[in-house]
């Protein structure tokens, strides 16, 4: 039969053992628990992150709305106005005047190369010869759908300076 002291040793090994397994599964499940909290701390920034994203998104949204809607309605009352002009037409520019006013061939070269954009041609025959089938009366619709067109274009670059302006930090920081 074994002696008391070896079985009080055993025991005490026994203890020192539990107690030993028992600190290492402790500390298994303190280090667990700790990458489970990182792992937690981790996905709540990018979900944090996302939420901030969708705000800012749903700010410029906003801003985008406002800000197309008033370059459509400006841009509406350009072409309101350009078809207000050119019905005018008639009254201003009368078949009298049409009559009496020969439209040059020149004229009608150098209007098509601007409005081109491009330096006009030689003209070949005198320039001063009368355009065939141009009336005074198509002139002014022709100048006024320009100038309706250029106005249009002009309310665009103006929204889009302002959707710069509104949704780029870095534009709204420059003088």
């Amino acid at each position: 039969m074994p002696s008391p002291r070896a079985i009080v040793t055993l025991l005490i090994l026994l203890v020192i053992a539990a107690l030993i397994g028992g600190g290492v599964w402790q500390q298994s499940r303190i280090d667990a628990a700790k990458n489970a909290t990182r792992s937690a701390e981790n996905r709540l920034r990018a979900v944090e992150g996302e939420r901030d994203t969708a705000r800012e998104e749903t700010r410029l949204a906003r801003e985008n709305v406002r800000v197309v809607t008033k370059y459509v309605d400006r841009v509406e009352t350009v072409y309101v106005a350009g078809k207000t002009i050119t019905k005018e037409i008639p009254v201003y520019v009368t078949p009298e005047a049409d009559a009496a006013c020969t439209v040059p061939l020149g004229f009608v070269r150098i209007h098509d190369a601007a409005a081109a954009n491009t330096p006009p041609e030689p003209a070949p025959g005198d320039p001063d010869a009368p355009a065939a089938g141009i009336a005074l009366s198509a002139v002014a619709e022709t100048v006024a759908d320009n100038y309706t067109q250029y106005h249009a274009l002009g309310e665009q670059l103006i929204g889009l300076q302002d959707y710069v302006r509104t949704s780029c930090p870095a534009a709204q920081a420059s003088p």
